[in-house]
Formats: structure tokens, sequence, C-alpha cells
């Protein structure tokens, strides 16, 4: 049950929760300008998400920095599929592996996330269930950077992205170490997100 503590609740990535299904090849942790193509290629994916799950089991949305116009970001397309019930990989991995989504990895004790990749376009898909306080943050953060109003935790968060990437590349680091470097801002952010909508109210501060 989605509770406003449940959302703002923190969580710290623990690589010993991966199963991994498949691997990659590394991808390169690099910031490019913002594209305009971007929503087209998550209007192309989603496209082919419904073609092979029922139209009513599932939501999807467009979220990472590819969601926000004008946010330089990595050239990937990051996308929240909500399905009725993750553990369930029956009723939507062979779907979405006909769909040409190569599924790398689980992480049951984070959510039971799924995560999925697309080469063409080159996408990071994660399917989570109904009831995912992620999904929430990830729709709070992206609505908040699209506002007009928020333009510098726009302008902050670009700069931490760049800056991460750049200390990656130099240390060969990975994507999630790469993550770790962006975390301190994202929560920064994340608390005026919370805080705009009340959800830090009654002493719920978000660890």
């Amino acid at each position: 049950m989605l509770t406003p503590s449940s959302i703002t609740q923190h969580t710290t990535y623990d690589p010993a929760d991966i199963e991994t299904v498949a691997t990659r090849p590394k991808p390169r942790i690099e910031i490019v300008e913002p594209d305009p193509t971007w929503p087209a290629a998550f209007a192309a994916i989603e496209a082919r998400i419904r073609a092979v799950l029922p139209q009513d089991d599932i939501y999807i949305q467009h979220v990472g920095s590819t969601s926000v116009p004008g946010l330089p970001a990595k050239p990937v397309i990051d996308v929240d599929v909500v399905v009725p019930d993750p553990t369930a990989e029956e009723d939507y991995v062979p779907a979405l592996e006909s769909a040409g989504l190569q599924f790398l990895f689980r992480e049951r004790k984070w959510h039971q996330h799924r995560f999925f990749h697309c080469e063409e376009p080159y996408a990071n898909i994660h399917v989570f269930g109904s009831d995912c306080p992620e999904v929430v943050r990830h729709r709070l953060f992206r609505d908040w950077l699209r506002d007009p109003k928020n333009e510098a935790d726009r302008e902050l968060y670009a700069g931490v992205k760049r800056q991460a990437a750049r200390a990656s590349r130099e240390a060969g680091e990975t994507m999630m170490e790469y993550n770790d470097r962006k975390e301190p801002v994202i929560r920064e952010i994340l608390k005026r997100v919370f805080e705009a909508h009340g959800l830090l109210a009654d002493g719920v501060k978000g660890a």
C-alpha cells in the first residue's frame, strides 16, 4: 500500500540483490544535449509494449532525464512499465521478449524490480508493480523538473549529471557508481518535491 512514508523513504542500492539473467555491453557514461526526438523514441517503445501486453493491465510512463524537455541526458530512454504482479514473470516476460526487449536482471528485494533493455531505440525498461513507490517518485521528480518554475533545480541537476559522468568515465566506474555520484543532489531536489506535495508532514522526513 502506498503511503507518504513509503514514497519519501530512500533506499540504498544493494548489488548483492541482483539476479542476472543476461548481460549487455557496458554502456558509455556520456551526457549529451537535449534531443527533440526522445519523446518519439519513447512513443515507439510504448507502442511495441502495448502491442504485446493487455491494454488494461499495464501503465507505461516516460521517466528519467530524456522525459524532461531541455535537460541534457544520457541518450537512453527510461521507461516504467507497471504490471499487476512483477513476480508473475510468465505473464509479461515472454511478451516483452517477443517485442525485442532483452531481460537483463531482477531485484526481488527492491520493489520486485525487473530490468529490460531495448537496443533500438536504446532504452532501459523498468517493470514494477502497481503499488510501487518508485513509480510515484519517478513521476514526481520528472514533473517537478518539467515545471518552468523549477528551472534552478533543472540546472542544478544538469550540472551534477555532467560532473558525475566526467568523474565516472575518468575513474572507469559503472553506471551504478555514476548514479551514486548523483544521489545527494537527487535527494536534495526530492526533498523539495515532497515538501511541495505535503508528503513530509507529521515528521516523515525521508531517510
